[in-house]
């Protein structure tokens, strides 16, 4: 089965980047019609989907953050990463990489992120932004 284990620092200070790897196993972040998702949770708040980047390489951006955000992949690897610029406290949150189908993809560029039976999640990483 899929599996994806999230790695980066858990403390980041404002102003700076906030940068995450998702180390994948048992599929390729190439596979066809699958996408590679970074999604994250604040206290009292809902999942937020803040990016992806496609089977193709083709990344979608969350228009809350398109001006911090960016998405890459290691294909030697079969890693993708997140980049988050000019974090401020508010970024503070659980951080989740997955694997999304089309059907959960395309909920959350409509606003709403699903959990579906045919996705897999990390387990999720705390990262706090403060100084």
């Amino acid at each position: 089965q899929v599996q994806l284990v999230e790695s980066g620092p858990g403390l980041v200070k404002p102003s700076e980047t906030l940068s995450l790897n998702c180390i994948v196993s048992g599929g390729s972040i190439t596979d066809t019609n699958y996408y590679w998702v970074w999604i994250r949770q604040s206290p009292g708040k809902e999942l937020e989907w803040m990016g992806t980047i496609a089977w193709s390489g083709g990344t979608y951006y969350s228009p809350s953050l398109k001006s911090r955000i960016s998405i890459s992949r290691d294909l030697s690897k079969n890693e993708f990463s997140l980049q988050l610029r000019s974090v401020v406290p508010e970024d503070t949150a659980e951080y989740y990489c997955a694997r999304w189908e089309t059907e959960t993809m395309s909920a959350a560029v409509a606003g709403t992120v699903k959990r579906t039976a045919g996705d897999y999640w990390g387990q999720g990483t705390q990262v706090t932004v403060s100084s």
